[in-house]
């Protein structure tokens, strides 16, 4: 617990703090890298070249400063935090490098203008953080162990099946090595994949494809250019050969509402839409799916779609619009989900329950867009595929 001294100190401090403290998360991670190098395979290195995860750590440490006496606040900020660090199975003892290296960084950025109190208080707040962050990451372990097929930490899996979905998307199906039940999850809901790359491992998490309480988990990976995970997995994971998985976490769920739901994509950001999708069908809820793509050769899951939306008559609208149609029929489709095109299917008798993957930019931009058509920030899901951040 932080004492009145530290409060004050921190409150002094926290604008020159805010100030550069991009820069010193932007510090921090080469430095705990070089002294701690065998957490790299925790981190997704293209996050730190995009400068994404230094700026996702910026902004937590500066707004669970500002928020700290606010619990809803707080559970906003630390929810998303604690499911990653649940995903890569993080554990009490790294907080101690975190806590070692930020200080460092810190010190290396701010310089001399970090005396003994501000150095004290700063590292007060960081530990205050960090056992909250663990308290709950405990409590989620133990909840993934407990429930029926449930597991802590990596298990033995091996891919039954795989399957081309796109020119770009490959569908993994995982069945657990020791022929047990596996827990179920709730749609919406990542995978943690241990792989192990040129002999050093490499941890990712995927959006589960599959249906939750299906006896096999299914996670469908777009290749992307510079990505080291998403090329071994579609180069060299065969049938047969064995992967760690961590328990399903995520915390873009559907909601308890009786509202219709409205899916918008764009991309790969489509795979949790799939499993939303199902659930708020099975529950009899009203559902309209907007995916957008930059042509048919990249569009995965469509012939699934168009069956579902036969299937399910008027319960399911489904549109999808290509940015780089190749066949006449794409002319047809051919543009970007915009303002227009979200105001021809929002549901007029009620405000739905809107949620919204893909590109950052254009989770920026379906954002603006709905608040714009008046559905309330309290309506509006969405969740990054990297690490945790903002829209604004």
């Amino acid at each position: 617990m932080l004492n009145e001294k530290q409060l004050e100190v921190i409150s002094a401090t926290a604008p020159v703090v805010a100030e550069n403290a991009e820069t010193i998360a932007a510090t921090f991670y080469p430095l705990m890298f070089e002294r701690y190098p065998h957490v790299r395979s925790m981190f997704n290195m293209r996050h730190q070249q995009t400068g994404e995860q230094p700026r996702a750590l910026a902004r937590s440490v500066v707004a669970y400063a500002l928020n700290r006496q606010d619990p809803e606040a707080l559970e906003a900020l630390m929810r998303p935090i604690v499911n990653k660090h649940v995903a890569i199975n993080l554990q009490p003892d790294q907080y101690a490098i975190v806590a070692e290296c930020l200080m460092s960084a810190i010190g290396e950025v701010l310089g001399d203008a970090v005396t003994p109190e501000i150095f004290d208080a700063w590292s007060g707040l960081y530990w205050e953080f960090a056992d909250r962050l663990i308290a709950a990451e405990e409590n989620t372990y133990q909840a993934l162990e407990a429930a029926p097929g449930g597991w802590r930490g990596e298990r033995d899996f091996y891919l039954a099946d795989r399957v081309v979905e796109s020119e770009e998307i490959v569908s993994f199906y995982f069945k657990p090595l020791d022929d047990q039940p596996v827990r179920t999850f709730q749609a919406g809901q990542y995978l943690g994949v241990s792989l192990e790359i040129d002999g050093e491992q490499a941890l990712r998490q995927y959006s589960l494809t599959s249906n939750p309480g299906d006896d096999v988990y299914r996670i469908s990976v777009k290749r992307e250019g510079q990505g080291r995970a998403s090329q071994h997995l579609h180069d060299h994971v065969n049938v047969g050969d064995h992967v760690r998985l961590l328990a399903p976490v995520g915390e873009m769920v559907l909601d308890e509402r009786d509202a219709p739901v409205m899916l918008i994509s764009a991309g790969v950001g489509q795979t949790p839409m799939l499993s939303l999708m199902a659930q708020a069908l099975e529950a009899g809820r009203q559902v309209i799916y907007l995916h957008a793509a930059r042509n048919a050769r990249v569009h995965a899951f469509h012939e699934h779609l168009k069956a579902m939306a036969e299937q399910y008559g008027s319960q399911l609208v489904y549109r999808y619009v290509y940015s780089e149609p190749v066949t006449r029929d794409g002319q047809r489709h051919q543009g970007l989900i915009d303002r227009a095109l979200l105001a021809d299917y929002l549901p007029r008798e009620a405000t739905p329950s809107c949620y919204f993957t893909g590109p950052t930019g254009f989770m920026r931009d379906i954002d603006r867009e709905l608040a714009a058509l008046g559905v309330d920030t309290s309506h509006r899901h969405f969740e990054y595929f990297g690490p945790s951040g903002q829209l604004h």
